[in-house]
């Protein structure tokens, strides 16, 4: 799928632009609301995500040109405002969705998913809503234990918050800024290790000493926690 961001802020924009393509989406990135205009008119795209305060053009009239032309492509709204006004007049105007800065992008990945009515893949096996089991390996959230093959993993508090991640999200590609986001409520700098590091601990203890490899690399995207080596 193909997204559109238009975002003056270029760390703001970078940072967008590389956890949404992280994330499977093929994204372009404008930094004034003409050059939005543009391409959000001349090319197609199946989401924009729209910051209001842009030079040349603002947010609420790009949104309004493009509604006055009949293009109805979902639209998220940026803004540091966190006015009720801002937030209807931009649901008035056409807008899907309005997420106010800052936010975690993870909650944007979320709202994305949902303006574009992606389902869930996510898969939670468990005997009750307590514990989560895949395959051979158990998680136990109330006692904040993992097990496998009845075999107790100990586990610091990221790695357990992290395999829980994993667990819920099955199935799922999770890109480094998701997980960084997610586990370690931080933006993601591409310029550190610490997710790589993470994930590599955490494979030392869930999966080296089994035959069956739990967490997968996907190569320039993430991680995934699949059960199939498939």
């Amino acid at each position: 799928m193909k997204l559109l961001v238009i975002e003056d802020e270029v760390k703001a924009g970078e940072y967008l632009k590389k956890g949404l393509t992280e994330s499977g989406y093929t994204v372009d990135l404008c930094q004034d609301g003409v050059d939005g205009l543009y391409h959000a008119t001349s090319e197609e795209y199946d989401l924009i995500v729209l910051d209001i305060m842009l030079p040349k053009l603002n947010g609420w009239q790009v949104l309004q040109t493009l509604r006055s032309s009949e293009i109805s492509t979902p639209i998220i709204m940026l803004t540091a405002k966190d006015q009720i006004e801002d937030r209807v007049k931009g649901l008035e105007l056409g807008a899907n969705d309005y997420l106010v800065k800052p936010y975690a992008f993870a909650e944007l990945l979320a709202r994305v998913h949902n303006a574009l009515r992606v389902p869930s893949t996510a898969q939670s096996v468990g005997s009750n809503a307590n514990t989560i089991v895949i395959a051979d390996l158990e998680l136990d959230l109330l006692k904040r234990t993992a097990t496998r093959q009845g075999k107790s993993i100990p586990l610091t508090a990221k790695e357990f918050l992290l395999l829980e991640l994993f667990m819920r999200k099955a199935g799922q590609v999770l890109s480094r800024t998701t997980i960084a986001s997610l586990v370690w409520d931080m933006n993601f700098d591409s310029d550190t290790n610490v997710i790589d590091v993470a994930v590599k601990r955490l494979r030392s203890k869930v999966d080296k000493p089994y035959n069956q490899a739990l967490i997968h690399t996907v190569r320039g995207m993430g991680y995934k926690f699949e059960a199939s080596d498939s």
